[in-house]
């Protein structure tokens, strides 16, 4: 496949998840109210409405700092700018290595769209077993930890890096 339809491709998957990003907190927006909690399977995974004004985990959600948004904005631009240009040298990667970044990509536009728009990011995704919860996250989150994790494994399993052993 050439790099430009490889490319398309890639900006096409980027495109679809940002896409069922910005659906998915829609949904939850227009469906959900804050103190709602919709039970998907018992002692597991359920869908609740957050916003999470900080990054990752909730870090730096509890900063008071005006300047908090507007920073956090700038970096998720200058990411989501560093990730295009990455991915438009297609050239450069290996087709599990485009697909990740094509993810992260994706994933960082859809927060990012949240921040500009909102202030913060909707996160509904909850997983829990007892009173154990994990972060709850959104569909950019888990396209931005896939991404990243097939990239990984790209890195230590990739041709290029068993022909340099």
């Amino acid at each position: 496949m050439s790099d430009g339809n490889r490319r398309i491709l890639a900006f096409l998957l980027a495109s679809g998840v940002f896409a069922l990003d910005r659906w998915s907190k829609w949904m939850i927006e227009t469906h959900l109210s804050s103190f709602d909690t919709k039970t998907v399977i018992p002692g597991f995974f359920s869908l609740v409405y957050s916003q999470n004004p900080g990054i990752a985990f909730s870090m730096f959600a509890d900063v008071a700092s005006r300047s908090r948004t507007p920073v956090l904005i700038a970096l998720s631009v200058v990411a989501v700018a560093l990730l295009a240009v990455m991915l438009w040298r297609i050239d450069r990667l290996d087709t599990p290595s485009a697909a990740g970044l094509a993810l992260i990509l994706g994933g960082a536009m859809g927060n990012v769209f949240d921040r500009v728009s909102a202030g913060s990011v909707t996160d509904f995704l909850d997983f829990y077993t007892g009173t154990h919860h994990w972060y709850t996250f959104n569909v950019a989150d888990a396209s931005i930890t896939s991404g990243a994790v097939l990239m990984i494994f790209s890195m230590l399993f990739s041709p290029r890096r068993r022909a340099a052993r």
